[in-house]
C-alpha cells in the first residue's frame, strides 16, 4: 500500500518505541520522513536503516522540543531547505511519577514543558507549511492517564491531559484551513516507559485490561497512519485510545 505516497511527514521523539514504529510504518507507505530527537547517533542510525529498507528521504534534527529556540532553529532549517510538511506527529515524551506529598516543581515542570509545551512549540512552527500546503493533518500523543488520571501520575495526567486540550481547542480553530488535529491515548504499551515495572504492578495492570496483554508500538502506529491518510479525511477533534479495553 501507498496511502502517504508524495507526503512528508515530520516525527519528533522517532527513535524509540512508538515514534519509531510510526515512523517505519509511514516509511512503508511511501512517505518522506523529517525526524527529530535529542540522540544525534541514534537519529543517523535510524535513518541509514528507514532508508536500506524504503525508498523514502529521511531527513534527521537533533533537537529538544521543550526549548523553543532548538525548535525555531530546526525549522529555520527546514523552511531554508524548502522542504515542506504534509503531517505532524508529536510524538516526544516524558513520564516522571511522583505522589503529591513529594511531587517537585522542577518534575511537574520537566512533565508540562516536554509533553505540552513541546507540543505546542512544534505545531506551532509546523502549521505554517500544512497552511501553505491547503491542509494536512497534527497527530498528538497524549495518554490514558490523560484522560482518566491515575494515582501518583498527577503531573503527567495533567501534561497528557493538556494535549487533549489543545488538540480540541486546535482542531476548531484549523478546521477551516483542511487541517485536521487528533489525538492518540495509548494505554499499557510495551516501550521503555513501562519496561522496569515490578512484577506484581505489570500483573496488576494486565488484570485490569480488557484484552489482558500488554499492546505493542505497532498498535498505535496503525492508528497515526489512520489519522494521517486520507481515510480520516473527515475525522479532527478526537481522541482514540489504543488501550485494549483497558478503560470500558
Amino acid at each position: 500500500m501507498s496511502l502517504l505516497k508524495g507526503k512528508t511527514a515530520l516525527i519528533t521523539g522517532s527513535t524509540r518505541g512508538i515514534g519509531e514504529a510510526i515512523a517505519t510504518l509511514f516509511a512503508a507507505e511511501g512517505a518522506g520522513l523529517i525526524l527529530l530527537a535529542r540522540n544525534s547517533d541514534q537519529l543517523e542510525q535510524q535513518k541509514r536503516k528507514l532508508e536500506e529498507v524504503y525508498p523514502v528521504s529521511v531527513t534527521v534534527y537533533t533537537a529538544d522540543v521543550s526549548d523553543p529556540e532548538q525548535v525555531k532553529a530546526v525549522f529555520a532549517t527546514i523552511t531554508g531547505a524548502k522542504m515542506d510538511i504534509d503531517i505532524v506527529v508529536n510524538n516526544a515524551g516524558q513520564m516522571i511519577d511522583a505522589s503529591l506529598l513529594t511531587l517537585k516543581p522542577e518534575v511537574m515542570r520537566q512533565n508540562v514543558e516536554v509533553n505540552l509545551y513541546g507540543t505546542f512549540h512544534v505545531t506551532q512552527a509546523a502549521v505554517k507549511s500544512l497552511i501553505r500546503r491547503r491542509g494536512g493533518s497534527v497527530i498528538n500523543l497524549s495518554s490514558i492517564v490523560g484522560t482518566n488520571g491515575s494515582a501518583g501520575q498527577s503531573a503527567y495526567a495533567a501534561a497528557k491531559s493538556g494535549v487533549i486540550g489543545f488538540t480540541r481547542s486546535l482542531s476548531k480553530e484549523l478546521a477551516p484551513l483542511n487541517i485536521r488535529v487528533n489525538a492518540i491515548a495509548p494505554g499499557f504499551i510495551e516501550t521503555e516507559l513501562v519496561a522496569g515495572l515490578p512484577a506484581p504492578a505489570r500483573e496488576k495492570t494486565l488484570a485490569s485490561i480488557g484484552m489482558k496483554r500488554a499492546g505493542k508500538p505497532e498498535d498505535v502506529a496503525r492508528v497515526a497512519l489512520f489519522l494521517a491518510s486520507e481515510l480520516s479525511g473527515y475525522v479532527t477533534g478526537q481522541v482514540i485510545g489504543v488501550d485494549g479495553g483497558m478503560m470500558l
